[in-house]
């Protein structure tokens, strides 16, 4: 019987996984796939997380269900995780489980100096802010005891951010990066690690229920900054970047779907994107990890 249900593999489902495991916990990992971290405490399992009946069972006697599982696509959204949220709440509540949600800052759309804490109000205007406002009222309404974790743009190893997807290829290759944002804006950046930290940590405890909280994350930098220190950690010359103009995804989108749906985000990149998690870390001790230490691990991941 495992104590401990995770919700998809990807990079915050294994980290999860992971920590657990290596505290001594017994973890369920639940992906279409069966994919997983190959451990021996953690048990790999095919499934359909939209599948209520199949989830709920799956989930019997577990202490928290950690919904980490998050469409690959934007454009995958709106139909897939509605009923995945049915799932994990139907699970959460036959089984009386906590469920620990892995959120976002999108529910709180453009905000006034680009600065968030935890008593933003949710404001966003564009429908993918306006579906995980919608996803987290609905579990708190649920009657299941819950929690949701944000965090903003990831780094560290395996996560899929803008260093994985437009960096790191530009500086393997010795060409110019194409960036679809302000190269001098401050922005938050989270690792994947503090946000697994958190969901634990916070999943666990009783005062962390019926709220949402923020992951302490490393100071704002700039991308310009951010490229230049991965180079630095590589041992390689600065990669060249250049700024996309912001109009040229939202053209792109009248023909791409998936364009379409970066530019709705967009206000993310080309203005100061600041998050403020000082509640959490003064609630519950938790800390970012320095910068280098996630940018210094990422590259010697990559490199092995």
């Amino acid at each position: 019987m495992a104590m401990h249900v995770v919700i998809g593999a990807g990079s915050i489902g294994t980290n999860v996984a992971r920590l657990l495991a290596d505290r001594g916990e017994s973890v369920r990992i639940v992906t279409r796939s069966g994919s997983g971290p190959d451990y021996p405490q953690v048990e790999r399992v095919a499934a359909d997380a939209s599948d209520s009946g199949r989830l709920t069972e799956l989930s019997r006697g577990a202490k928290v269900i950690y919904h980490c599982a998050n469409p690959p696509s934007y454009t995958m959204w709106e139909r897939m995780l509605p009923p995945i949220q049915n799932a994990v709440i139907a699970a959460a509540k036959a089984n009386r489980a906590v469920l620990a949600i892995t959120g976002s800052m999108y529910a709180y759309g453009p905000q006034p100096g680009g600065m968030m804490n935890e008593h933003t109000p949710m404001a966003a205007t564009g429908p993918k802010g306006r579906l995980r406002k919608r996803l987290w009222e609905q579990a708190l309404n649920s009657g299941v005891r819950t929690v949701e974790v944000r965090g903003s743009d990831y780094i560290g190893r395996d996560s899929n951010g803008l260093y994985s997807i437009i960096i790191e290829p530009a500086m393997k290759a010795g060409r110019a990066a194409w960036v679809p944002a302000d190269l001098d804006a401050p922005h938050t950046f989270t690792f994947n690690g503090d946000m697994a930290q958190a969901l634990v940590a916070l999943g666990n405890d009783e005062r962390a229920w019926g709220q949402a909280w923020h992951v302490p994350s490393p100071p704002a930098i700039s991308i310009r900054e951010l490229a230049r220190r991965y180079a630095a950690a590589a041992g390689r010359p600065p990669v060249k970047l250049i700024p996309m103009p912001r109009a040229a995804m939202r053209t792109a989108g009248l023909f791409v779907p998936s364009a379409r749906e970066m530019a709705e985000m967009d206000y993310q990149w080309y203005s100061p994107f600041l998050m403020d998690a000082s509640k959490t870390a003064d609630t519950f001790g938790l800390a970012a990890t320095d910068l280098d230490i996630i940018i210094n691990d990422q590259v010697s991941a990559a490199a092995a």
